[in-house]
């Protein structure tokens, strides 16, 4: 037999048990690290020697913590499980109750059910308040699991009955409390909103991100804290969820921990019917390089585990599909003992000696505190990679004919009969009448069980969840202080993103408000002309810069740093909206008045992240949203998909956004100056989002007394020259430059004299209007107030042309107050492939078209000659045949 036929023979059964009792022999003398570096050099020199060695992401479904290695429970179990039960009875009475009386209210009974132990376990031992005087633990509550959060707090004292009798019944004239976690509407209580699934675990990742990189730039002290997100099985389905896994292990970020509540249901049936979940997770979250901890089964497993001397009953645990899973929670026993024991013999014997009652109560690793407490303590102690606990739950658990059912997701109230069962099954220690009427039950300070909820808290440092803004003072600069931008540059051709960036360097540079400056840029620093930020201030990268960078020898180089100051998050809007959301929030969750700059693509901004966008208002956060590169018209060449005409119809669906679309430089200069003095002087809650173009044109001297117009969102930018005009010019952006030489047009060709007005938020010049016609509308007999836009625009006549690069419905927004005076152009439609002039033409937001539709509307309404402006339209190139751009 020649030595390549020995080879492929198979190995004998003693030559493999050599080998794994060398490996015990080194695992024993010398630990697991070296044992795994063993393992890992084998592997290594197999794949070099041309072995495919397989990947091995998935371990066997069992808990991934031996008991063994186990440590005792701290606290007192006993006592903690009648809190638990009294948590368990107020989250259900509150849903039930608030159903009872007010059919359809809605809320969520099953989610907490399952996560109830998971939440106390950490609420008993894990979750800090506070570090010494710096702020504790952040926890992202998994929202539909917020009754359990604010039965908890009904306990503690910091809610009352009352507030219980009003759960979502906030309009009612007593406190209520809303839906799910909103910082907007309970802005003491709540600090994430978590509810839109899969925003939480993108957040946690980047706020644990930007809690090193403020540890990094001295900005915070460095403490233990940690950010836990709770979240659904079923929510990873969301890209955001897993979008950014790897990021978490790149940056080592062993100050997040991840629990999923595998209850492998989502909301209207089985996450994986014919899959397993946990062991898909279990290979993303490894793939990704987490610390994956598994909570599969209770301690009353351990045992059944260790008499198993076959490896069967292991073997049988990993076969099962989730869809069977959910059978057994439900039916029993007997058909335990049938359909999962019994398909192998050996298993049923195994078996024999157990009832049917103690096969049903054998539970599963989420519902076991001492399970979770042992993975929660092997995370908090774990060092150099995040960490995911993958706890393995019933979804409804204890709630009646609900539990572990496809439909319980949606259960609200339940029957007599299930109000009873509860309270038995829990052994929940509440009065005869609370138990038959489903109401909430609170006992009597000084109770054991209430002394030592108390009591662990304080040991905690307090409460959670609590939001506590601190007072800050922030002297921002003035008006003065952005001079060399009111100034205009002299007919030299700048883009406003040019001027933005000019003006952003200066600011980093200040020395009341530089170092709170976080820059976030989506791989687009180049575009946008932001290379010399990353020189002034290099780019966070948490290792440091471990290479040579080529253009190491030119100015504007690549520099990254260990205390960089600019966030270059590669190219992800939503991980980059994960930075804004940490940055902006940071006033209340660090107590550090952080100013985030995210500026990025405009047509990849609202649309693609516009949930995280809502969020950040949920928040109450503070900072700026620059939509550079923006307009239909004004980007050039890049066509459908690239070309952003609808960023500001998106940012006027969020109610603190305070959106503008400057044409000059010296207008972001104002409108920067004022964002900051309102936000962080004012401490106003909103943010601002500014639209920046990459044309470059003469900027000009800002005008005397414009900057109230300016930030209002209307000012006459140039007069008629020859006489008084009969029709008025609206312009944004770029496209002011149209309405000018329209303008020109109009006077030279046809002696038509106009205004030219540059409209820098028709958004908030319809907020101020609405606000207005709300106030005369609720004060009758008082004088009536006018709208800005029509004080502005007193003496003004004649119809009103408003050309955007964005769709008509932004000037449309001020139809209510200028009536049939308003004609809109803008760019309704599809992008297209083409420079400035041939995409204005298209779109018809150019000069020319800008002028046929003011002689138009003056002929309709019988100030021009109709004969002549037929003619004009001809002379002016506006084909009055030609496809509509809103459908071509």
């Amino acid at each position: 037999m020649n030595a390549r036929v020995a080879v492929q023979e198979q190995p004998r059964f003693d030559e493999i048990s050599e080998w794994v009792e060398a490996f015990d022999q080194v695992l024993a003398a010398e630990g697991e690290d070296r044992a795994a570096k063993l393992v890992a050099a084998v592997c290594q020199r197999a794949t070099q020697a041309g072995v495919h060695v397989p990947a091995r992401l998935n371990t066997p479904y069992v808990n991934t913590i031996p008991v063994a290695e186990e440590t005792r429970h701290p606290g007192d179990l006993s006592m903690e499980r009648r809190i638990n039960a009294l948590v368990r009875w107020n989250a259900m009475a509150m849903v039930h109750c608030q159903n009872k009386k007010d059919p359809g209210i809605g809320g969520h009974i099953s989610t907490y059910s399952s996560a109830v132990t998971l939440f106390e376990v950490g609420f008993n031992h894990f979750f800090r308040a506070r570090y010494g005087d710096q702020p504790g633990d952040f926890v992202y509550f998994q929202g539909h699991a917020s009754p359990g959060v604010y039965a908890r707090a009904f306990l503690e004292g910091r809610l009352n009955e009352e507030h219980l009798q009003n759960f979502r019944h906030e309009l009612r004239g007593s406190p209520g409390l809303s839906s799910y976690p909103h910082p907007w509407l309970m802005p003491s209580f709540w600090q994430f909103p978590t509810v839109s699934m899969g925003l939480a675990p993108i957040h946690a990742i980047y706020q644990a991100r930007f809690m090193r990189y403020l540890e990094s730039r001295n900005l915070i002290v460095k403490t233990p804290r940690k950010v836990w997100a709770f979240v659904g099985d079923g929510e990873t389905d969301e890209p955001e969820s897993m979008g950014s896994l790897t990021l978490a292990s790149r940056e080592r970020l062993d100050n997040l921990i991840f629990v999923v509540n595998c209850n492998l249901q989502r909301l209207d049936g089985p996450v994986r019917g014919n899959g397993n979940i946990i062991d898909e997770l279990e290979a993303a979250f490894h793939g990704a390089g987490w610390n994956v901890l598994k909570v599969i089964w209770g301690c009353e497993w351990d045992a059944l585990i260790a008499r198993d001397k076959s490896g069967l009953l292991v073997k049988r645990m990993g076969e099962v599909v989730d869809g069977e899973r959910q059978s057994f929670a439900i039916k029993g026993g007997a058909y335990i003992r049938k359909a999962f024991f019994g398909k192998y013999p050996e298993l049923l014997k195994l078996v024999a000696d157990i009832s049917d009652d103690e096969l049903a109560r054998l539970r599963l690793g989420g519902h076991d505190p001492q399970k979770v407490y042992n993975a929660y303590r092997r995370a908090v102690d774990h060092r150099g990679s995040p960490t995911v606990i993958l706890a393995r739950t019933v979804k409804g658990f204890g709630v009646g004919s609900a539990e572990a059912r496809n439909a319980t997701h949606q259960e609200k109230k339940l029957t007599d009969k299930d109000l009873a069962s509860f309270r038995v099954r829990f052994d929940i220690p509440i009065p005869e009448q609370a138990a038959h009427d489903g109401t909430p039950f609170r006992p009597l300070d000084g109770s054991p069980e209430l002394t030592y909820l108390k009591e662990r808290r304080h040991q905690l440092g307090g409460y959670l969840p609590s939001r506590e803004p601190r007072e800050f003072e922030l002297e921002t600069p003035l008006l003065e202080d952005f001079a060399e931008w009111l100034a205009g540059s002299k007919d030299r051709g700048v883009s406003t993103t040019m001027g933005f960036v000019s003006i952003l360097r200066h600011l980093l540079k200040d020395p009341k408000i530089g170092k709170f400056i976080v820059p976030i840029i989506p791989d687009e620093a180049r575009t946008f002309g932001m290379e010399p930020i990353i020189r002034q201030v290099g780019i966070y990268a948490s290792q440091g810069q471990q290479y040579e960078p080529y253009d190491k020898g030119m100015l504007l180089y690549y520099r990254e740093e260990k205390d960089g100051q600019m966030l270059q998050e590669g190219i992800t809007e939503a991980g980059s909206m994960g930075s804004f959301m940490a940055a902006g929030t940071a006033y209340a969750n660090y107590h550090v008045p952080m100013i985030p700059f995210f500026s990025f693509y405009s047509m990849f901004g609202f649309q693609r992240v516009g949930d995280l966008i809502w969020a950040f208002a949920d928040a109450r956060g503070k900072g700026f949203l620059l939509g550079a590169t923006a307009g239909r018209t004004t980007l050039t060449g890049e066509g459908l998909q690239h070309q952003d005409g609808q960023s500001l119809v998106l940012a006027t669906t969020v109610p603190t956004c305070a959106s503008y679309d400057p044409a000059f430089v010296y207008e972001v200069a104002v409108i920067v100056q004022d964002g900051l003095r309102r936000m962080y002087q004012e401490k106003e809650d909103l943010f601002f989002y500014i639209t920046l173009y990459n044309e470059n044109y003469g900027m000009p001297q800002m005008p005397n007394g414009c900057r109230e117009g300016i930030l209002h969102g209307i000012y006459k930018y140039r007069a008629a020259t020859g006489g008084k005009a009969a029709v008025q010019l609206f312009g944004s952006g770029p496209i002011l430059n149209e309405a000018l030489h329209a303008q020109e047009i109009l006077a030279e060709q046809y002696g038509v004299q106009a205004d030219v007005w540059s409209l820098t938020s028709y958004t908030q010049l319809r907020r101020e209007a609405l606000a207005t016609e709300r106030w005369n509308r609720l004060h009758p007999s008082e004088p009536e107030k006018r709208p800005y836009v029509l004080t502005a625009l007193d003496g003004a006549e004649g119809p009103i042309v408003a050309a955007t690069d964005y769709m008509k419905i932004i000037p449309d927004q001020l139809a209510p107050w200028l009536g049939g005076r308003l004609l809109s152009l803008g760019t309704d439609g599809f992008g297209r492939s083409d420079n400035r002039e041939f995409l204005r033409r298209h779109f018809e937001v150019d000069a020319s078209s800008i002028a046929a539709a003011a002689v138009s509307q003056l002929a309709r309404d019988e100030k021009f000659d109709v004969g002549r402006a037929q003619k004009a339209l001809d002379e002016l190139g506006v084909n009055n045949e030609t496809v509509d751009p809103a459908v071509a």
